[in-house]
């Protein structure tokens, strides 16, 4: 009824600026039979229309019923279209029933706006504020035809059992109950943007979107600590993680051994802490070693301003003001990989120290580590390529005016290094 409503008063309004989708999600016998009559209707009132089906996965039908037709209106939804949906205030007040009982915050408290600006799209809701008995009765003054789908009153499902069985039973203590839980959603959407600017502003002070400093975090009062991560997990996604995984974020990484290696896994990303930072990685980043496995040893003939590829990234070979004996180039060298226990003598540093505690020293993060490679000649160690660049060792083909690897681009997304803590620290 109120879809129906929808569309005969946008084709009086907008009449040469609407289309019609109606997403078939192939649950009910009679669900093709409903395509046929909003293409009929549509097609009454000259408004273009598409029919789209949907597989619905298994697990919470109404979740996944949800998520293919959030999917199929992506697929039509054209540049500067606008998603016009026909809520009204009873579905909102349900919806803040519905989330209050699974525990939601602020964010999903304030449940459905007006306008609702998304990431992927924008979603205008015109009958928020109408009852469903104003609707009921502007429908029928109307004479609009429509279908009514016997799952809304199936109490199998959350939604349809809360409108025959809950709701009756509270509205008959409060009367007011629709407009006052409509209400309250008002109010959750004002606390949830003053939240949005206090969250902003501790963002900006503590990192950036993979990386938080915890020295600034841990300065915050506890509810902003559990806000600011809780958004931060977030990202670019639609929900928040729940209260227990922000729980086991700080209880598991963030206030472990510092020698934990702790990990937590959160809707395709994974949380790990490296001394005062916390970072969020990919999967492609955390798991590279076991994904991308680095060659244990290969063979190159190096070239002036050629680009090599290593596991660390892509190198440009230049020469410098010290550098690689020019007897070297287009000779048979070996790139190997690091295996543990390596010592090195860099050019410019007194003696031998080991190559793990350079690394260290270098603030190299523990999952870049392994695209360590070293670069040799009959037993001599050249140099060392890293995430940070190649480093020149100390060796009697060292000269003035030699060549050296430049880095010129990392191997992986995420800004590391020195240069992943001046914009974590801000």
């Amino acid at each position: 009824m109120d879809s129906m409503l929808l569309l005969h008063l946008m084709s009086q309004i907008f009449p040469q600026k609407i289309r019609v989708i109606y997403i078939d999600h192939q649950l009910q016998s009679k669900s093709a039979e409903w395509g046929e009559f909003v293409a009929k209707q549509a097609t009454h009132l000259n408004i273009p229309y598409t029919i789209q089906k949907v597989q619905v996965t298994d697990g919470n039908l109404e979740a996944q019923a949800r998520q293919a037709r959030y999917q199929a209106y992506l697929q039509h939804l054209q540049a500067n279209e606008i998603l016009v949906l026909a809520h009204h205030q009873q579905d909102q007040a349900e919806t803040v029933i519905l989330r209050l009982l699974s525990g939601a915050g602020v964010d999903g408290l304030a449940a459905m706006q007006s306008i609702d600006h998304r990431v992927d799209m924008t979603i205008w809701r015109p009958f928020l504020d109408l009852t469903r008995e104003q609707i009921a009765e502007w429908t029928t003054q109307l004479e609009i035809e429509y279908v009514v789908d016997p799952t809304n009153y199936d109490i199998h499902y959350d939604r349809a059992w809360s409108r025959e069985e809950l709701w009756p039973f509270l509205q008959n203590r409060f009367p007011k109950m629709q407009q006052a839980l409509s209400r309250t959603s008002y109010l959750m959407q004002d606390a949830s943007e003053i939240l949005e600017e206090v969250l902003k502003a501790d963002l900006q002070n503590c990192g950036m979107d993979e990386c938080l400093d915890l020295t600034q975090l841990l300065e915050l009062s506890s509810a902003r600590q559990r806000q600011l991560l809780s958004v931060w997990m977030k990202g670019d996604g639609q929900y928040r993680p729940a209260f227990e995984m922000v729980e086991r974020l700080k209880n598991e990484v963030i206030v472990s051994k510092s020698d934990a290696q702790a990990a937590l896994h959160w809707n395709q990303f994974y949380y790990v802490r490296y001394q005062h930072h916390l970072y969020r990685l990919s999967r492609q980043v955390f798991l590279a070693e076991k994904l991308n496995p680095v060659e244990t040893e290969m063979e190159h003939y190096f070239q002036l301003g050629e680009i090599v590829e290593c596991a660390s990234g892509q190198f440009q070979i230049t020469q410098k003001n010290m550098g690689l004996s020019a007897s070297l180039l287009n000779k048979k060298l070996k790139i190997i990989r690091r295996q543990g226990g390596e010592k090195v003598h860099l050019y410019g540093r007194v003696g031998q120290w080991p190559l793990k505690k350079a690394i260290q020293e270098a603030h190299i993060l523990p999952w870049l580590r392994h695209t360590i490679q070293i670069l040799v000649i009959d037993n001599v160690m050249l140099g060392v390529f890293t995430p940070k660049g190649f480093w020149l060792a100390q060796s009697p083909y060292c000269e003035q005016g030699g060549w050296q690897p430049d880095l010129i681009s990392y191997s992986c997304n995420l800004v590391n290094g020195e240069d992943g803590y001046d914009k974590c620290s801000k």
